[in-house]
């Protein structure tokens, strides 16, 4: 029998208590009155889920076309919390820990997930750095790829953790091959409750593709964008502007956005594919655009967050010729989304 969204598992625990449907609300009213800024995010999630509508409101992060306000099933999301589980052989009165930002929907998804598997959650401040109890075993987290990376000496206790919000540099995977854990990337979007499909990262499960999870179906359309049927999390199939190649009906590969695409010369460049072989090489914050060009038509441009635009030329061994930026420019400070991603096009035009 498949859950539903207007119950609480009974081994559902939060921060070590355990709570039935109304004792929740009450939590939730707590939170909001006497909770730091986070715990409050929480309480109004809290809120949302335990009203008597079946869907809640939610923001998307613009994966398939413009960010905009829409209404998510509260039953899709119960289901994408079974796939993970299943996944993940979350079984009832497993440890979690909450550390990111609840009012996104990979955050909601963490407490839901929860409270639908019978998890013992505990919830802490969604800091860069995440501070929790280093001695407890926790079965399931999910991370930013800045927080991993900030916590990686802390990580032994915890069994699983999913990975997302942005690409996970190849630096970092490198780190994640000393730990016992076992670490997933995640593809996924608001529209589909989060992540439908995960890529081992590291240990002898370390894959190269991501792959779907069950009940998801993917295609491409005319433009190489991947296509999402997954009618257990989405009534309507979703088309992305990611940039993929398939390399099975279940497995893909994520080349970069359409947005970002580049035509250089007839040469066709991918930002986050340059991006992701300078990481761990130039110190400052920056990312690869482009600017118009009369014999190219796009020149390939790296931007840097910083007051100088100089870098070592062998910060670039390993691109190939036409990966090499033609210039570098600097800005002081990039213009950056609620939730920490770089605005390029905002930025560009701080350029001088």
């Amino acid at each position: 029998m498949i859950p539903s969204f207007d119950k609480i598992h009974l081994k559902f625990k939060l921060n070590g208590n355990n709570y039935d449907f109304n004792e929740l609300k009450e939590v939730a009213y707590s939170l909001i009155k006497e909770g730091e800024s986070y715990e409050k995010i929480v309480g109004k999630f809290l809120l949302d889920w335990l009203d008597e509508k079946d869907y809640i409101l939610v923001k998307t992060s613009g994966s398939t076309g413009r960010p905009k306000t829409i209404r998510l099933s509260k039953q899709a999301m119960v289901n994408s919390s079974i796939a993970t589980g299943n996944y993940l052989k979350l079984t009832p009165g497993k440890t979690a820990l909450h550390c990111l930002p609840t009012n996104f929907i990979a955050g909601k998804m963490m407490l839901v997930r929860a409270m639908i598997l019978g998890l013992e959650m505990d919830l802490v401040e969604p800091t860069s750095q995440p501070i929790f109890d280093y001695d407890k075993v926790y079965h399931f987290c999910a991370m930013l790829p800045m927080q991993l990376e900030s916590t990686m000496g802390y990580l032994h206790n915890v069994r699983n953790i999913i990975v997302g919000g942005s690409s996970v540099s190849t630096h970092l995977i490198e780190l994640t091959q000393t730990l016992k854990t076992k670490v997933f990337a995640t593809y996924g979007m608001t529209e589909t409750a989060t992540h439908i499909a995960l890529k081992p990262l590291n240990n002898q499960a370390q894959e190269p593709y991501f792959k779907t999870l069950p009940g998801v179906s993917i295609s491409q359309d005319e433009r190489g964008c991947l296509v999402v049927n997954a009618p257990e999390v989405s009534k309507k199939i979703v088309v992305t502007n990611d940039i993929v190649k398939l390399h099975s009906d279940t497995e893909f590969e994520w080349l970069g956005r359409i947005d970002n695409v580049i035509n250089s010369g007839g040469i066709k460049l991918f930002p986050e594919q340059i991006e992701e072989k300078l990481k761990g090489k130039i110190k400052q914050q920056f990312f690869v655009a482009s600017l118009p060009d009369t014999k190219l038509s796009e020149k390939l441009i790296l931007v840097l967050e910083s007051e100088s635009n100089f870098l070592e030329t062998s910060v670039f061994e390993g691109l190939n010729k036409f990966e090499i930026p033609k210039a570098i420019y600097s800005v002081a400070k990039f213009i950056m989304t609620s939730n920490g991603k770089i605005k390029r096009t905002e930025t560009l035009k701080l350029i001088k």
